[in-house]
Parts: structure tokens; C-alpha cells; sequence
């Protein structure tokens, strides 16, 4: 715990910072004002840092340093800091320090986090979660991770540019920690975002969203009963969208790579629901969702008959090049079958409609033992008619 300030402190370090930002107000009307910034940015980085390192593991000094309208002041700097759009390294540490004021004034503290959410949201996060400075990124999404509730997500389903920013963000720097923790703490947790903003979503931030659904599936801790519940309906999200896209992949069978992206997303539905009926939990939704075992083996008769009439990107001997499409094309079949597999497991009705659909002579065809197909994939086919 660190030792308390007295409050006098903290207004007066709050007055040198509103007065050293008219220097950047002023700037911000001139631009050829920008060069004699220097001696106010020193000030304003001074006073964010000894702001910041005050409220660090301190309720009182975050209590103290909020009832006087700091946070309304540090939001209002910081969007002027983004409208003057300059890269010099003085003005972004300063931006840097005050994003971590934010942060930590909100940090494990109710009433701090509600005041900063009502400033920042949604300006804050519109001009940092998309800025070239990693770091900027990086602060913004712990603010945004630290803000975040249950009652709060509805706002960002008003605002989904905010949510695909952090999907974007995520995907540019996939080792940077806050972007995930927001996704996999936060937006999973909420069906209706996910829903809403997938479509809006680019196909490779659909990639992306879905190799966080498959991580989460297949961790180390299984999932909860809220999880399970909340699971379900990324299950029909994720459902839906393969049976009404699953034949965009056919494109490949022609030769057409005019869209490689919408394929790759339809490729990455499926590992999901390779994943998702691999759960037991998961499984029965699945195994009784309407038209989703038909067009699965639907999809693998029509690659299978145009394997037949020209080597294609699913041919075992067709060329595979480093970086193409075919590395996630390769196994598609084989992930074909193991859904299949995954849909009949312990259940007659699924076995039954396989078989009358003429299925299994598909399924043993695609199970050759090659590269393409392991032996794995033949397993659950042998096991699913009782």
C-alpha cells in the first residue's frame, strides 16, 4: 500500500497540467505552434507520471486525484494529443503517460472506472485502438479491458467499430496482452456482440476471432456452466454461417482465388465445429442443428466429383506451395469427415440419414492413408453405426 498524498498535492499538479495544455489547444488551431511544444510536453509527462505512480495499489490517492475531475482533463489532453497528429517522441509520451493514468486510476476501482468509461467512451478508444504507436494501442486496451462489465458490452454493441478495432488490434500484434484478455474475458462472454459484430467483420478478422474461439474450446480449463450456456449460441452463430457459406470453398475446386479470405474463414468455421462437436457439452446442440450434417456431407460429394474430373487443390498429388492457400486447404476433407464423425457419435438418427444419404462409400474414399488424410480421421467413421 502506498502512502497516501495530500489532496493539495494532487491540485496542484493538476493545475500545471491544465495549464501547460492550452500550449496544445493552441496547437492544435495552429500547427506551426507544434515545434514549440517541448518545454509543455516535459510538463504534461511529468504530471501523468507522478499521477500515474500515485495511484498505483492506492485507493485513497485514485479517490483523491478523480474527486477533483482529473480524468475528465487526461481524457480531453489526450484526444487533443490525437487531433494534432504528429509523431514526434516527446508528444507520444507524453500521450503514453497519461493512457497509463487512466489505467491505473481505474484499476480495481468501481468509482474510477465508471467515471473514466463516461469520458472516454466511446472518442478514446475510436482514436487510440487504431493508432500506429503500439504502446498507445497497447494502454488504450487497458483501459478499455479495466472499464469493461457485463452492463457495459451492451454499449459496445452501439458501438462496434470499437470492438472490431480490438479484433484488428489483436491481429496485428498477436503477443500483445490486453487485446486478447478483452476478447477471451470480455467479448466471448457476450453472444450478441459476437454475433454483431461478425458481420461486420473482415474475413481475416474472422479468422482471427475464431482461432480465440478455438483456444478457449480446446484449454487446458474446460468450460464453465455459464461458459457452456454462453458456448451454445457461438455454436448457432458458428453453425449457421457454415451451412448458408460451407460452398464458398468450392471455389477452390475451379481454380478461383479471386476471394482466398472468404475461403479461409469458411475453412476456420469448420476447425471450430470440428472443435465444438469434440465437446461433449457442445455436441448434442450440434448433432440435432438443421441441415448441418447434410450439408457437410454435401459439400464433400461435390469436392470428391471434382476431384474426379481435374486435380484440384484437394488432390492429395496437387501442387501445395509455400504460403498459399492449400496449407489450410490441406485436411479440409479430412476435417469434413471427422465432423461427420463427431455429428453420428452415440446417435442412430445422424448414422441412419449418413448412410441414406449415401455417405459412407464418400467417407472410406476420403479415408486413404496419405498425407492428407490420417489414419485419425477413419476412426470415428468405423465407431459411429451401433
Amino acid at each position: 500500500m502506498k502512502e497516501t498524498a495530500p489532496r493539495t498535492i494532487f491540485q496542484r499538479v493538476l493545475d500545471i497540467l491544465k495549464k501547460s495544455s492550452h500550449a496544445v489547444e493552441l496547437a492544435c488551431r495552429d500547427p506551426s505552434q507544434v515545434e514549440h511544444l517541448a518545454s509543455s510536453l516535459q510538463l504534461i509527462t511529468e504530471c501523468f507520471r507522478c499521477l500515474r505512480n500515485a495511484c498505483i495499489e492506492c485507493a485513497a490517492n485514485q479517490n483523491s486525484i478523480r474527486n477533483l475531475d482529473t480524468i475528465g482533463v487526461a481524457v480531453d489532453l489526450i484526444l487533443l494529443f490525437r487531433e494534432l497528429r504528429v509523431e514526434q517522441e516527446s508528444l507520444l509520451t507524453a500521450f503514453r503517460c497519461g493512457l497509463q493514468f487512466l489505467g491505473n486510476i481505474a484499476s480495481r476501482n468501481e468509482d474510477s472506472q465508471s467515471i473514466v468509461w463516461a469520458h472516454a467512451f466511446p472518442e478514446l478508444f475510436l482514436s487510440c485502438l487504431n493508432h500506429s504507436d503500439k504502446k498507445i494501442v497497447a494502454y488504450s486496451s487497458m483501459i478499455l479491458f479495466t472499464s469493461l462489465s457485463p452492463e457495459r458490452m451492451k454499449d459496445l454493441e452501439e458501438n462496434l467499430n470499437i470492438a472490431i478495432d480490438v479484433i484488428a488490434a489483436h491481429q496485428k500484434q498477436p503477443d500483445s496482452e490486453w487485446p486478447f484478455l478483452i476478447i477471451t474475458d470480455h467479448f466471448l462472454k457476450s453472444p450478441e456482440l459476437i454475433e454483431a459484430m461478425y458481420a461486420k467483420l473482415s474475413n481475416q478478422e474472422r479468422v482471427t476471432l475464431l482461432d480465440l474461439v478455438i483456444a478457449k474450446i480446446v484449454g487446458e480449463e474446460p468450460l464453465t456452466k455459464d461458459e457452456v450456456t454462453v458456448f451454445l449460441r457461438h455454436a448457432e452463430l458458428v453453425a449457421s454461417t457454415f451451412v448458408d457459406q460451407c460452398r464458398a470453398v468450392l471455389k477452390l475446386t475451379a481454380g478461383q482465388h479471386t476471394n482466398d479470405e472468404e475461403v479461409l474463414a469458411t475453412i476456420r468455421l469448420l476447425d471450430v465445429l470440428c472443435e465444438m462437436s469434440a465437446n461433449t457439452e457442445l455436441l448434442g446442440y450440434l448433432q440435432v442443428y438443421p441441415g448441418l450434417l447434410e450439408r457437410t456431407i454435401d459439400v464433400l460429394r461435390l469436392i470428391h466429383a471434382a476431384e474426379r474430373d481435374t486435380p484440384n487443390i484437394f488432390t492429395t498429388t496437387g501442387c501445395i506451395k509455400e504460403g498459399d492457400i492449400s496449407n489450410m486447404a490441406e485436411g479440409f476433407k479430412s476435417h469434413l469427415i471427422r465432423l461427420i464423425g463427431n455429428l453420428c457419435y452415440k446417435n442412430k438418427d445422424n448414422q441412419d440419414k449418413v448412410n441414406e444419404l449415401d455417405g459412407i462409400p464418400l467417407i472410406l474414399d476420403g479415408c486413404g492413408l496419405d498425407g492428407s488424410n490420417p489414419s485419425d480421421t477413419i476412426i470415428p467413421i468405423l465407431q459411429m453405426r451401433e
